[in-house]
């Protein structure tokens, strides 16, 4: 269920934006009942997170022993699901939506959060093996990481490329890396 639940409000989204997220719509798609999928998601922002999170997710980079190949890996996978179609304007009405919100504190930040965790956690094994300066404040070098593949998929309205994750990568560790 969950699946067909996350995929329906994936499609609506992508061909009619966030104001088709009715219930009604995603348990007629998903072949589902209303009352199902209250059940598990209560809110139709809780529902257009989880459907976020299966698209974008939480990642789990392992210790390559190297932060540049953890960070081209991340970012590689951040890749692959941004260039899924629809992923840029789920992604927009996400943000939209938590912009709507007020900027509260809530299930948006920490939707944030869990994606953001697998860059933080790369930066932070960088900073234990010595390859990024220790003074380094990791939730600010894990930002722009983040930051640079939404920008060109939202703002420059272009799929990140390979190329845009090469750079970055470069950029990052030669920014936050340790000073001779």
């Amino acid at each position: 269920m969950t699946g067909a639940v996350l995929g329906a409000v994936i499609e609506l989204v992508t061909e009619q934006g966030i104001a088709a997220i009715t219930m009604e719509p995603v348990a007629a798609r998903a072949g589902v009942s209303k009352p199902a999928i209250y059940r598990r998601w209560p809110t139709k922002q809780a529902l257009i997170i989880a459907a976020a999170e299966m698209r974008i997710g939480e990642l789990s980079v392992a210790d390559l022993g190297d932060v540049r190949a953890e960070l081209r890996e991340v970012l590689t996978a951040r890749l692959a699901a941004y260039r899924q179609s629809g992923t840029d304007r789920l992604m927009a009405e996400l943000i939209a939506a938590a912009a709507e919100d007020g900027g509260a504190p809530g299930a948006y930040a920490e939707f944030v959060d869990r994606t953001m965790g697998g860059t933080r956690t790369i930066l932070a094994r960088g900073i234990a093996r010595g390859e990024v300066r220790p003074d380094i404040e990791i939730r600010s070098a894990a930002t722009p990481v983040a930051a640079a593949l939404v920008h060109r998929l939202l703002v420059e309205r272009e799929l990140p490329d390979e190329h845009l994750v090469d750079d970055l990568v470069d950029l990052v560790v030669r920014a936050g890396g340790r000073r001779a």
